[in-house]
C-alpha cells in the first residue's frame, strides 16, 4: 500500500496537469466605488445585458441591476462564488433580474450581452479579445478594470481617477465595432 501511495505521489511530479482559467485569474474583488465607475463609463441603461467575466461575487451584475434595472449576468468558474452570487443577489432582492453560471469564460457564449466587464489580467484579457470581437454585436462596451487589451487593440477611452480610499484606477472602455482581432 505505502509503495502505491509513493508511486502515485512521484506520478503527480511528472505528469503535468492542465492550467486552469481559475490558476490564470486570481479572485480580487471590485471596490464598490470602481463597480459603479465602470457601469457608468459602460452607460448602462434599463435596457442592458450586463456581462460580468470572472463575476466572483456577483457585485457587477447586481450593481447594474439594482441601480439600473439592467439584466446582469455572471459567469465564474468557482461554484463557490457563484453560490456567494444567488445569496447576494437575493439580499439585494434583484434574483429575477440576474443570472450566475459557473462557466469557463474562455468558452461562453457572450452574444447577447450588451455591456460586458472584466477585471482579469492584460495576458487573460489578450486570450478574450479574439472571442469578444468575434460574438459581440458591434456597438457594445466593454470596460476593464486596470488592464488592457494589449497593443494591437487601444481603448476607446480611459477614464483614470483616485478612490476615496487612495487608489490610482484605470478604466477602460471599447466599443466592439464588428472587426476580429487576434
Amino acid at each position: 500500500m505505502r509503495s502505491l501511495l509513493l508511486a502515485a505521489g512521484l506520478a503527480a511530479l511528472f505528469i503535468p496537469s492542465p492550467v486552469t482559467t481559475q490558476k490564470l485569474v486570481p479572485y480580487v474583488p471590485t471596490a464598490h466605488e470602481v463597480v459603479d465607475r465602470m457601469l457608468v463609463l459602460a452607460g448602462v441603461t434599463k435596457d442592458d445585458v450586463v456581462f460580468d467575466l470572472g463575476s466572483g461575487d456577483g457585485r457587477i451584475p447586481i450593481t447594474a441591476a439594482k441601480t439600473y434595472g439592467a439584466k446582469g449576468v455572471g459567469l465564474d468558474i468557482d461554484p463557490d462564488r457563484i453560490k456567494e452570487s444567488w445569496v447576494n443577489a437575493q439580499a439585494a432582492g434583484v434574483e429575477r433580474l440576474v443570472d450566475f453560471r459557473e462557466q469557463d469564460v474562455l468558452k461562453a457564449d457572450i452574444s447577447e450581452a450588451t455591456v460586458v466587464t472584466l477585471y482579469l489580467l492584460s495576458s487573460f484579457n489578450e486570450r478574450l479579445r479574439p472571442i469578444l470581437t468575434k460574438q459581440l454585436k458591434p456597438g457594445t462596451r466593454i470596460v476593464s478594470h486596470a488592464f488592457s487589451m494589449g497593443p494591437t487593440w487601444p481603448a476607446d477611452k480611459i477614464d483614470q481617477f483616485t478612490t476615496s480610499r487612495g487608489d490610482e484606477i484605470t478604466l477602460y472602455l471599447w466599443k466592439a465595432d464588428g472587426k476580429v482581432r487576434q
